[in-house]
């Protein structure tokens, strides 16, 4: 533990895990009712994953959808994991959703704080707990007029190389479609009767340090033409994921660039 700094979060005692347990069962009991949910079962993989693995991962979706965050903490829980999601600093300072937040062991990340190289402490924090860590790797819900994924930010692959853990890649399609950017509550009601399609598939792990160059390992996190090289590899493989939940291609292997 002397390699960690001193970390901002806390695993959540008895009551946070009750309110965690609950919290998954609304979404189970939302999707039941405005949408058909299914995991997607893929031809092509010969081995169809039916749990996240133990000890510490981290765990990535593409984002399209205010519900996105709860959507992958529910499929995580049916895949055997509580998810420690990722989420900025503002939401913590939200009355009433801060606090849930902390209660249910959402992990804090300060990207505007006077040390960013230090806005992953806590993640790592947990990850040394052996927690899973859910993170959307674009940083917002994506700006693609269809929906497809944006090219990831470098902050994923920094945190698998410092804390050693795994990346698990979950393609998640049709929660726009439940709870969109723009007229939600008459758009989710109406679902109740149009039920639209969303389903969900687990890629394998990602051994993240052995992607990286043998003659960048020495930098590690400090490479930036190393990290930029893997982050779209490993943003590649989760395109490739909703590729094949969409049966179409992406616009760019490894995630559209967009300015705004």
């Amino acid at each position: 533990m002397s390699r960690f700094h001193r970390p901002h979060w806390r695993r959540p005692h008895l009551g946070g895990r009750l309110v965690y347990g609950l919290g998954t069962g609304l979404v189970a009991a939302f999707l039941a009712v405005f949408s058909r949910f299914r995991i997607a079962r893929l031809r092509s993989q010969q081995r169809v994953a039916s749990n996240l693995p133990d000890g510490p991962i981290i765990v990535i979706a593409n984002h399209t959808s205010y519900l996105d965050g709860l959507l992958l903490a529910f499929v995580a829980r049916r895949f055997g994991r509580t998810l420690r999601m990722l989420a900025t600093a503002g939401v913590f300072r939200i009355p009433v959703v801060g606090s849930l937040a902390r209660t249910v062991g959402f992990i804090p990340v300060d990207r505007r704080g006077p040390d960013p190289a230090r806005a992953l402490e806590p993640a790592i924090h947990a990850l040394a707990h052996g927690e899973a860590v859910g993170l959307f790797p674009e940083g917002r819900i994506t700006r693609h007029r269809d929906h497809w994924p944006e090219r990831a930010r470098t902050g994923m692959v920094r945190l698998a190389l410092r804390s050693g853990a795994p990346v698990v890649p979950v393609a998640m399609v049709g929660a726009h479609r439940v709870v969109p950017r723009r007229r939600i509550i008459s758009r989710t009601m109406l679902n109740a009767v149009l039920r639209p399609d969303v389903a969900v598939v687990v890629g394998r792990p990602i051994d993240v340090v052995s992607l990286i160059p043998v003659d960048a390992r020495d930098d590690g996190p400090e490479d930036a033409d190393a990290l930029r090289m893997v982050t779209d590899q490993v943003m590649g493989e989760l395109v490739s994921l909703v590729e094949r939940l969409r049966a179409s291609s992406a616009p760019d292997p490894s995630g559209v660039e967009l300015t705004e």
